[in-house]
């Protein structure tokens, strides 16, 4: 009985931590913070606090003086600007003359590093998103990654869908293994547990690869990927981490599958040699019967 409990004890550690690795490696794949950093950006116009006073500056009635607008007592035949002009374009057409200003400026007053901002961004397998004032602008991050470096992203992806499929196959048959015990049915539970382990081993394999290979797709975006994305600083993310903490759930799960297997057939072995010895010995013959005559002889002697 200690042994059938000990022996479930472990399936149920190998399930526990299957099920785990399985919902971390789904949810690092699926978000987008498996590399984190800062992107080098031209300032928008009139944001920093110098800008601002530039800005304010450069559109002071000294600075931004525009023709005034057509009177009511002027004559229609006074000026050819003005007679399609009504106030409403005026007032949009200073508007216009007030934001070309304001570029001039920006020119102007901002130059070398001074004019650059760092904006935050985070990418993943399928996007590469932006902090703007306005929200997250995404961008598909296979468009970014150069052509070269394409198909070893596709293989990362496929690897990756492997990983996660390998990893749902050993749950499902741990559940059965599980299943298969609580029936008091070893041999089916036996074979269950050795394809699960099989699984398992593999799945751990096939991360390990994925996740190696879109760190290798990252680093070359990186370095010749498009030059309005190229970041400044980066590292890896939270993503990144969930998905090798999943890879080491898995191959602890994969260790703790394959020491149950081999503890059960050692454990079965050593119980029918036991099994055998006992019938041996219940049922061998006496000296006597198998030499009919041995005591007679020894009492002449």
């Amino acid at each position: 009985m200690l042994e059938h409990m000990s022996r479930r004890s472990r399936s149920l550690l190998s399930l526990s931590l299957t099920s785990l690795a399985l919902a971390l490696s789904v949810l690092a794949f699926c978000t987008s913070y498996w590399c984190e950093g800062t992107h080098k950006v031209v300032k928008p116009l009139c944001l920093s606090p110098v800008k601002m006073k530039k800005c304010a500056s450069s559109n002071s009635p000294a600075s931004t003086e525009s023709p005034t607008p057509p009177s009511k007592n002027e004559s229609p035949s006074s000026s050819a600007a003005n007679r399609t002009v009504s106030p409403k374009k005026w007032e949009e057409l200073s508007r216009i003359r007030q934001k070309q200003l304001a570029n001039a400026v920006h020119y102007i007053w901002e130059t070398g590093e001074d004019k650059y901002m760092l904006r935050y961004f985070h990418t993943g397998f399928w996007q590469s998103c932006e902090k703007h004032n306005d929200g997250e602008k995404c961008r598909s991050f296979i468009e970014l990654t150069p052509g070269e470096t394409q198909g070893v992203l596709w293989l990362s992806v496929v690897s990756e869908f492997m990983y996660i499929g390998l990893l749902a196959m050993g749950f499902l048959l741990m559940w059965v293994e599980v299943l298969c015990a609580c029936a008091h049915k070893e041999m089916y539970a036996l074979k269950v547990n050795a394809f699960a382990a099989i699984c398992t081993v593999l799945s751990g394999l096939m991360g390990m690869v994925a996740h190696m290979m879109y760190t290798t797709v990252f680093q070359m975006t990186v370095s010749v990927g498009p030059k309005d994305w190229r970041p400044q600083t980066w590292d890896y993310g939270w993503s990144f981490a969930l998905a090798w903490i999943s890879f080491s759930c898995c191959m602890a799960a994969a260790v703790f599958t394959l020491n149950s297997y081999t503890k059960t057939v050692i454990e079965m072995k050593h119980r029918q040699r036991l099994r055998l010895e006992e019938a041996r010995a219940s049922h061998a013959p006496s000296y006597d019967e198998v030499v009919p005559g041995a005591a007679s002889t020894q009492s002449v002697v």
